[in-house]
């Protein structure tokens, strides 16, 4: 009598499928050790590319006061090109979703520091008159900002409340140094010390160095063998 062996059962497809959400989720970065340098490189352009866009359309905007780099939409349209490119790359999603945020941050930072480039390249420097001071918490800021609302040499209001060199000693009558741009592009500022304010500046710096890392590692991580083999 013949016996019949049991059969195998099929391989699980665990591991399949944990490489497929890998890939689909990181990239499937198909290379053994180091990035080739080009593949690196083009990485760190496509990084480096993306966040000088969305920084230049800031500046461009305080600048020139055009209504497309002024509104942001060229900053979103920068951004929407870097994460398209990104997604036809097939890079890895999660990859792709955090340099968008990245991208949308770095829009929304944008503004403050562009305006400190134009208040430093081309601000004047004139003396205002406090009219009222509030606090923070009374203006529904909800900070420990003190709040002058001036008028010019002219009795002109500003049109801003200003809170640099505003504080707790500040009475209405008193005078503000405020710099102002010329051509009206950006709000004044208070004028305290420097004109630049370099917080504002290392933020900023932070969210494009993570911007261009990000970028890169998803350009890197999404290459393939068999896109090489097809070419």
């Amino acid at each position: 009598m013949r016996i019949r062996r049991p059969r195998r059962p099929p391989l699980p497809a665990e591991p399949h499928l944990a490489a497929h959400v890998t890939a689909s989720v990181w990239g499937p970065a198909e290379f053994i050790g180091l990035p080739p340098r080009r593949l690196a490189v083009k990485g760190l352009a496509t990084g480096v590319l993306g966040a000088v866009l969305v920084v230049g359309a800031g500046i461009a905007g305080a600048w020139t006061g055009a209504p497309l780099f002024g509104s942001g939409e060229a900053g979103l349209l920068a951004v929407a090109v870097l994460t398209a490119y990104l997604a036809t790359l097939r890079a890895g999603r999660a990859l792709v979703g955090v340099a968008a945020v990245l991208g949308l941050c770095l829009v929304a930072q944008t503004p403050q520091v562009a305006a400190g480039v134009v208040l430093a390249e081309r601000g004047q420097v004139r003396s205002a008159v406090v009219v009222s001071v509030e606090h923070g918490d009374q203006t529904g800021a909800g900070d420990d900002r003190y709040l002058c609302s001036v008028t010019d040499r002219h009795g002109e209001p500003l049109g801003v409340r200003i809170w640099r060199g505003c504080g707790p000693s500040t009475r209405p009558g008193d005078a503000l140094a405020v710099v102002y741009d010329p051509e009206g592009r950006v709000p004044p500022r208070g004028l305290t010390g420097d004109v630049a304010e370099w917080g504002p500046v290392r933020g900023l710096a932070a969210t494009a160095g993570g911007l261009v890392a990000v970028s890169a590692v998803a350009v890197v991580r999404a290459f393939r063998l068999r896109a090489v083999g097809r070419g």
